[in-house]
Order: C-alpha cells, then structure tokens, then sequence
C-alpha cells in the first residue's frame, strides 16, 4: 500500500478531496462502457443480453428468466447451516427495516385544513446481485426484504449466468430467493441486467421497473447513472470501500484483517488507513503484507491494495483524520479508536460506521442487521444506504372544507395577482360565486 502524508500541511476542503485516493479513470471508463450496454439492451433486448452474456460470462444457451423448477432445486440443496445463517440474517434485517418506514403523519392547519403526509411504496422493483467474482446470497436478503418490509408488490431479481453452473443463477443466490418468496429471476448480469430492468425486455416478459437497487462494480453503478431518470435507483454501490480511522492504541493486525477482508471483493476494491500514529501505519503495513500473502484470493487482494484506490494516510491528529473522513465519505467507516463511542459523532459522512475494534465490516456483510448495500465514490456525502426507504415515496394528502377554503380566499387571491396568474385566484373565487 502506498502511503500519502499529509501532515504539516494546512489543506481546504478543496484540497482534503483532491488529496482523497480514488480510481478516477476507471470509473470513467466503466460510465462510457456502462452507457453503450444499456443502450443496446434497450434497442435489441434479449438478444443483447444474450450477447453479453456470452461476452462476459462465457455463457450460451441459458434459461434467461430461471424456471421455477431450477429455484425449487436449489433451496432444496441448500445446506443446513447455510440456511440457518440465512434464515437469521433475514431476521435481522427486517427488524431494522421495519425501523425505516415512517409513520403517516397528520397535520391539521386549523378548523377543516389537514395536511396528511404518507409514504407510498413504489410498485415494481429490480435487485440486482452480483455473482462474478463471489457470490452474494447476503445481497438478496439486503435488497429483498427491505423492499418486502416498505410494501412492494412485484419484486424481480436478476444475477449473472455462471460458467461453471451450466448458464445458471448460483443456486446459494436462488436459494436465498426461494426463502424469501421471491420467484421472478433473471440470468443476466452487469450493465446490460441494469439496462433491463429501466427498459423491460417483451420475449422475456420483463416489465420494466419503477426503481433500481443493488451492488456491483463500476459498471453497475454506471448503469445506474445512465439509467436515472428513466427510472429510481439507490445509490451508486460500486466497487466496495473501508476506510479504517485508527489512533495509537489500535491493533494493527485486526486493522490489517479487515483492510484485506474488504480488498478481496474486487481488484477495483478501495482500503484505506487514516491515523496520526506513524508506528502504527508501519505495523499495519506490514500485517497486511503478511495478511494478504496467504489469503485465498491474494492475487486480488494484492492488485486492490496496490491500487491508486488504497493508502496509508498520515495527518497531524484526530480533527485532521476526521476532516480526511468526512471529504472520503466512505462505503464502510471503522473507528479503530480509544474513545470510539464519543468520536463517532463527529464522523458525519460514511454509508454505515462500525465503532470499535470489536465490530468489524465483515459483521455488517451478514449478520448486523444493518444493511450492506452503501453508497460508494464519496456519495455518502448526500447520499444514504439501502433501506426500505429506498421503495417508498412520500406523498402529501390535502384536505380542505369550505369553511378552511374561505379563511385563506383573499391571501390566495392576493399572491395569484401578485404573480401575474389570475386564473389561480379566480378557481379559488369560482367556489364562492353563483
């Protein structure tokens, strides 16, 4: 891991981005190539799906929309402690879930004017999972279920043919679906899956959807950007980030641990060390060079950590640390940190914090309760994690009797002529005239 010091150094908030370790260029790339996948989707439908299938899964042939036979046979292949896990990951999700639907609230104005303010759940949703480089049964319960919990209808889920499944859906993946009541499922992968769940594709008798969710590398939080505006989507959760702020007394091998935990995903994988302790960056250095040598995936881990995505960063102190976070804004905040308690507060802008050494990320991938799918590239800055405030759209009720319309009749009519719109005013004086 490379190492960017900053100390000494008086930096603006213009200067705490610019200094801020990202793969720029490859996002670009991916936005371009993104575009041009949606696109062709959207114009040749299936047959484009089947092309990039081909082209990036080495898939031919396949069941696009997965029979329900293929969904019954993996949940019933399903292992017994793989099960159990999923089973109580569902529950902890939907208790944190059900904490994000907002209750109606009713606001009355005076004597017969009521402002009800509500939150309707959008009709039809597509979640995507990846399935590329791992496989991700924990991502279909983070998008399902809080989708489940807001109230969605119709819920249609898509992942990568495999390879190595004969053109099938991972069955960990379909399994998780089929626990979850979830039978409209789709072999289609990156982009192009994004692209048909905005468009809809008729040979396959997808409808389009009214929003996006899911994880996926740069190219599926792209399509997203290309697809906004035709429909809803989460944030843009790309290639994963951590973004571990730690002082003097942390143990540098559990900083090590999950710095590696988090750069096995994906070469793209960003892992970051903030601390003002220069014998600490150098320990931790050296436990994940050890870490990441004899890893299952230490090819991975090796090509994300040497990536201009990932560095050691040195400041001057904690208010130093915690502005770099905040300019960050990171997928995934650790506070490996004395007082980690306290100082989360000041830790404004992270997709989901882990305080303290005891609560690792990896907790939050399964079973925290909390939700994984988190906005990455600095969006948590204005931007929230997947919850079930993703599907819901608030919406204002307004009820007004005679008696309430005629208190507010002259003030309507005054800003109506005030803006040069007559016409307002005369609806509100046509109700008050023979």
């Amino acid at each position: 891991m490379r190492t960017i010091d900053l100390r000494g150094r008086e930096l603006s908030p213009a200067d705490m981005l610019a200094a801020v370790p990202r793969a720029t260029q490859a996002r670009a790339e991916a936005l371009d190539t993104a575009a041009r996948l949606v696109d062709d989707v959207r114009g040749r439908g299936e047959a484009a799906l089947r092309e990039q299938a081909e082209r990036f899964d080495q898939v031919t042939g396949h069941s696009v929309r997965v029979p329900a036979a293929h969904i019954d046979e993996a949940l019933a292949d399903l292992a017994p402690e793989v099960r159990t896990a999923l089973e109580e990951a569902i529950r902890r999700v939907r208790l944190a879930s059900a904490a994000q639907v907002p209750a109606t609230q009713v606001t009355r104005i005076g004597d017969g004017a009521v402002i009800t303010q509500r939150w309707q759940p959008v009709h039809r949703v597509g979640v995507y999972i990846p399935g590329g480089k791992a496989v991700y049964p924990s991502s279909v319960i983070m998008n399902v279920v809080p989708a489940q919990v807001a109230g969605v209808a119709q819920i249609a889920l898509a992942s990568p043919p495999q390879a190595d499944q004969g053109g099938r859906i991972h069955p960990t993946i379909l399994a998780a679906a089929a626990l979850l009541g979830v039978t409209e499922v789709y072999a289609m992968g990156g982009a192009g899956a994004i692209g048909a769940f905005a468009h809809g594709v008729s040979s396959l008798g997808l409808d389009p959807v009214d929003v996006v969710s899911g994880p996926g590398n740069n190219y599926v939080a792209s399509a997203k950007r290309a697809v906004a505006g035709v429909v809803g989507t989460d944030s843009e959760a790309g290639a994963t980030e951590i973004l571990v702020v730690a002082d003097a007394e942390a143990d540098p091998r559990l900083i090590a641990a999950d710095l590696v935990s988090q750069a096995e995903h994906d070469e793209q994988a960003s892992a970051v060390l903030v601390t003002d302790a220069v014998e600490l960056a150098h320990d931790v250095a050296t436990e994940v060079a050890r870490i990441a040598a004899l890893t299952r995936h230490s090819d991975r881990v090796a090509a994300s950590l040497g990536g201009p995505q990932s560095a050691i960063v040195l400041v001057d102190d904690r208010a130093m640390a915690t502005a770099f976070s905040n300019a960050y804004a990171p997928e995934h905040l650790e506070l490996h940190l004395a007082d980690a308690e306290s100082a989360a507060a000041a830790f404004t802008s992270a997709g989901a914090v882990f305080v303290g050494d005891q609560t690792p990320v990896s907790l939050g991938d399964y079973m925290a309760g909390s939700n994984h799918v988190l906005p990455t590239g600095g969006q948590a800055r204005y931007a929230p994690g997947l919850g079930s405030y993703t599907f819901l759209r608030p919406q204002q009720v307004i009820s007004y009797d005679r008696t309430a319309l005629a208190a507010v009749r002259a003030g309507v009519v005054a800003l109506a002529e005030s803006e040069a719109l007559p016409a307002h005013g005369e609806a509100i004086e046509a109700r008050f005239t023979a």
